[in-house]
């Protein structure tokens, strides 16, 4: 621990230190071990001339060690008390870096275009401050976590440790996840982001109305220009990233930061939920980590994206903190029980592994004519047919959306006349699933525009249904018929007796993606909507489950 000499701040006012206290009461965190003081808008020069701010947050007391946050979101209160007061008033001290263009510093924002060179020269600034004490840790969740792989494609030595929660390393990956835009999401943030530094007043109307705002927009055609019409030009990234769809196109380079993954060699905890958009990605972090024998720990709880900071805050700030007494402050304390902490929904319990997935079983489910699922294939020339109307499409409810999703009652899917659905016997035991079921179809279409959705859900005796984990894929045109391999969201759930498997498949799931408007033109400027005619040929068809041993 050090007490050397800190930035001049002030002290934290008293509306300040009331929303510290009720911070660690609503999330249930250790008491506050100290005071803090806050200094302001300190300047970080960047290599192209243009001035980064920053605020640091000081301990009055020892000081345990420093961590640095880099955020596009700003320095308003709850910002300043969820992230630079909670660990300041337990002995970090911690810099609040402000993204280029946002909040004061300089230059103008293009989402994660400059996060690589900016980290390095924040570090480099960092280095120079006469209290930095020769080491630090990162944390954070989300965009806070993209920077966080910004910074480790050129790892500093003095980095000690990170955190980093529900955040993606290659942002083309999540973008584009199963091959179509993610609209609620990607077009959701950018309206977000187009409004974040407006009046309190604006702001808080903002929240009122944003969301039927958006929902509107993703109604229209086409999607780029009904984007730029809701955006009002704050957001001009939104039309590059609807637009230009190949992986590798140098548009992405700058978001695409893989190689951070062979590069890292501290120790990281990486927390994420099993209804979060950016779940893919995590446990990616994690396999490829632990690949290479790096300290990893990996945490999935029941939550959305939103939900990490709400539900789950009082256990992702507890693991913060212990994960940065031992790696950072070396308190000599290791309180992880083992490296993967995951919640089985369903029995709603949590459960310590040694890894993810753990040993499991094969388990294979048939759907049958009649919309049934079966331990047996169907027989010799049963299918089932739907249609897909790209201009009534199949509504996305619940799941891993941004804004709104998460887990709910799904029983209307189950009722539409463009969906199939396929339920199974009532359960006479519990069964316990873990990793990512797969879905093997016999798939025609009279279309090869098309795209295939497919959820995964748990029926309870009254005949609600809620999901459990969902997969989409667009068809390349030359093999949208013939055998599909869709895998789904990896999960760990348990199916109470009692209830029963439901699957459901449709042809999309708006706007989580993008409608497939069939035509084979450009979707980011396309008007023309042509249906689709799919038949499943069910004997060949299965759906494989991971049970637990």
């Amino acid at each position: 621990m050090t007490n050397r000499t800190h930035p001049c701040g002030r002290p934290r006012p008293f509306y300040w230190r009331m929303a510290d206290r009720l911070v660690t009461l609503l999330q249930q965190l250790p008491p506050a071990e100290c005071g803090y003081t806050i200094a302001r808008n300190l300047r970080i020069p960047a290599r192209d001339g243009i001035d980064l701010l920053a605020d640091v947050y000081t301990p009055t007391g020892l000081i345990k060690g420093t961590l640095l946050l880099r955020s596009p979101y700003g320095w308003r209160m709850l910002m300043g008390v969820l992230t630079g007061g909670v660990y300041a008033s337990r002995g970090y001290r911690v810099i609040l870096a402000r993204c280029r263009g946002t909040f004061g510093s300089g230059g103008t924002f293009e989402p994660m275009q400059h996060e690589v060179e900016d980290a390095a020269d924040t570090v480099a600034w960092m280095r120079e401050q006469p209290w930095f004490d020769g080491s630090f840790a990162t944390f954070g969740g989300s965009y806070l976590g993209f920077t966080q792989w910004a910074l480790l494609m050129d790892p500093p030595p003095e980095l000690r440790a990170a955190v980093i929660s529900i955040a993606p390393h290659d942002f083309h990956e999540s973008v584009y996840g199963g091959g179509a835009f993610n609209l609620a999401d990607f077009l959701g943030w950018s309206h977000q982001m187009a409004h974040q530094e407006d009046t309190f007043w604006r702001r808080m109307w903002g929240l009122v109305t944003a969301r039927r705002h958006a929902l509107s927009a993703m109604q229209e055609l086409p999607l780029a220009d009904a984007g730029e019409k809701l955006l009002a030009g704050r957001a001009p990234w939104y039309r590059d990233w609807i637009s230009r769809r190949d992986p590798d196109d140098p548009f992405w380079s700058a978001m695409r930061l893989g190689e951070a993954l062979d590069r890292v060699q501290v120790p990281v905890l990486l927390q994420v939920g099993w209804q979060d958009i950016f779940l893919e990605r995590t446990i990616e972090q994690y396999d490829r980590l632990k690949e290479r024998g790096v300290n990893v720990a990996l945490t999935i709880g029941p939550w959305t994206h939103v939900e990490l900071v709400t539900r789950g805050g009082s256990i992702a700030v507890g693991e913060t903190l212990d994960w940065l007494g031992e790696h950072l402050a070396g308190n000599g304390l290791h309180t992880r029980a083992k490296p993967v902490k995951i919640f089985v929904t369903g029995a709603q319990q949590w459960r310590d592994l040694p890894h993810w997935p753990p040993s499991t079983r094969e388990h294979c489910l048939y759907p049958t004519a009649g919309g049934g699922l079966a331990d047996s294939p169907a027989d010799t020339d049963a299918q089932a047919v739907f249609t897909y109307d790209p201009t009534n499409p199949t509504p996305t409810i619940g799941g891993r959306v941004l804004v709104g999703g998460g887990y709910t009652d799904d029983s209307a899917l189950a009722s539409r006349g463009d969906v199939l659905c396929f339920t199974g016997q009532v359960l006479s035991s519990p069964v316990e699933i873990f990793g990512s079921p797969v879905l093997e179809l016999v798939h025609v279409t009279d279309n090869p525009h098309a795209d295939l959705f497919a959820r995964l859900s748990e029926v309870t005796p009254d005949g609600r249904s809620r999901n459990v984990s969902e997969g989409f894929l667009r068809l390349a045109p030359d093999a949208a018929s013939g055998t599909l391999r869709l895998e789904l969201d990896a999960v760990a759930h348990r199916f109470k007796a009692g209830n029963r498997i439901r699957l459901v498949l449709s042809g999309g799931s708006h706007p989580r993606w993008e409608r497939n408007l069939g035509s084979g033109e450009d979707p980011a400027t396309s008007r023309t909507a042509v249906p689709s005619r799919r038949t499943i040929k069910l004997p060949a068809s299965r759906l494989l489950l991971a049970v637990g041993d």
